[in-house]
């Protein structure tokens, strides 16, 4: 390989990291807003209002976060998709 390739295939490596990390970072944010804000922080006040006869802040700490999650890991999935795709790292099965 000539050291142009090499430099390019490193340059294009730190740009996919730096996609993962920047996805990771904002789905996990994401996900402790709603868990942890939600569900703890922000509990009185949306307690104000309830979802199937349960307060809302009862009902983010013992089933929304667990559906966010569930959420999130389907978004992490179709993004790091479209990522691999854009950075040539598909494995042949989605195409």
């Amino acid at each position: 390989m000539a050291e142009d390739e090499i430099e390019a295939r490193e340059a294009a490596d730190s740009d996919y990291w730096r996609a993962n990390v920047r996805l990771l970072s904002v789905l996990l944010s994401i996900w402790f807003i709603c868990s942890f804000g939600a569900g703890i922080l922000f509990r009185e006040y949306l307690d104000r209002f309830s979802i199937g006869g349960y307060p809302l802040g009862f009902w983010f700490a013992q089933q929304g976060s667990i559906y966010i999650f569930l959420l999130l890991i389907v978004i992490y999935v179709v993004l790091m998709r479209r990522i691999e795709r854009k950075y040539g790292l598909t494995d042949g099965e989605h195409k």
